[in-house]
């Protein structure tokens, strides 16, 4: 099952003069999350270690991890049991919790939410949300 897929972004709507990867910047950030937390899946951990340790070093970010190991698609393989669970509860939830989350923390007064910069001081602003809402999650579960 996909979760997100930056063609479902790039490709629709997407504003003029920006790159289509601006399109997974968010779905990055996620995935970075997720590394970052321990929850990505058996099948990233085989194939490709080498990247999950740059991403956790800070050396790729994570639309750059979306783009060059997951084919630009967030999939339920890409995450663990944990992962998945939560995942489904706040990534894909009829309320859009995520990128509802994403939008107001990250876009503010930007054109759109495909503006926000894929940097690590972002990252740091949109993880610290996802960690709160996963910590709240669990306690609820």
């Amino acid at each position: 099952m996909s979760y997100d897929r930056a063609d479902w972004h790039y490709g629709g709507d997407f504003p003029k003069g920006l790159p289509r990867e601006n399109g997974g910047t968010h779905i990055g950030m996620f995935l970075a999350w997720a590394i970052m937390t321990g929850l990505e899946g058996d099948e990233l951990k085989a194939d490709c270690p080498s990247s999950l340790a740059a991403v956790r070093a800070r050396q790729m970010t994570g639309r750059q991890f979306l783009f060059g190991e997951c084919d630009e698609k967030l999939w339920d393989v890409d995450l663990n049991d944990l992962g998945n669970a939560f995942a489904t509860h706040y990534y894909t939830s009829p309320e859009w919790r995520y990128l509802k989350d994403y939008e107001r923390i990250m876009a503010g007064v930007l054109p759109s939410m495909y503006h926000v910069e894929d940097t690590w001081d972002n990252f740091e602003k949109i993880a610290a949300v996802i960690s709160r809402r996963f910590d709240d999650w669990r306690r609820t579960r």
